[in-house]
């Protein structure tokens, strides 16, 4: 069963924010693997159909590199955050 947000998804609430990039991070990390991991199979099966994917894979990874450096180091998710009443769970809970 998915996580379930307590209230309506707002890119303006801290905390509803990181969890967005970090579920957004770890989508580019399963892109990654995925598409690297076919790449290298069909390059291993014959290296003259591919042969662009040694210099594809280091380039990605670094992009997959600085995206987790903004994600874990840089991005900032202090601040206030006023839930309005529209956004509020419903029972009040």
């Amino acid at each position: 069963m998915p996580p379930r947000w307590p209230r309506k998804p707002d890119r303006r609430d801290p905390a509803f924010r990181k969890l967005d990039d970090r579920m957004t991070f770890a989508v580019h990390v399963a892109a990654f693997t995925a598409v690297n991991s076919g790449l290298w199979f069909a390059h291993q099966l014959d290296d003259a159909w591919v042969p662009w994917v040694v210099k594809v894979t280091p380039i990605w990874f670094i992009g997959l590199a600085i995206h987790a450096i903004y994600v874990f180091a840089i991005a900032d998710y202090a601040g206030d955050y006023v839930i309005e009443p529209e956004d509020a769970p419903e029972g009040g809970g």
